[in-house]
């Protein structure tokens, strides 16, 4: 399967509480289920406005469907081809 970065717009992402956050989860994860064992959330990372989520899945029209089905917004859906982090420097 492939990395993907999704970027969600969702205007006062960071302040929905602990138990909005849960209620979204908790939509993903049933989508998920419905969807198959070809897509899976690895997180996300709730910001002032947007929400950055990651993923895996064998294609970019999978992440649209379980967004479409979840109604979450999927504004920007990137494929990673690199990891890169401090031990990639080789200190």
């Amino acid at each position: 399967m492939k990395n993907y970065v999704i970027e969600r717009i969702i205007p006062g992402a960071g302040k929905l509480t602990a138990e909005q956050l849960k209620g979204i989860s908790q939509t993903s994860c049933k989508v998920l289920k419905e969807m198959g064992p070809k897509i899976e959330w690895q997180q996300s990372y709730v910001t002032g406005d947007k929400i950055f989520c990651v993923y895996k899945a064998e294609s970019k029209s999978l992440i649209e469907t379980h967004a479409k089905k979840g109604g979450f917004p999927a504004n920007s859906i990137n494929e990673v081809t690199t990891i890169i982090s401090p031990v990639t420097a080789g200190f």
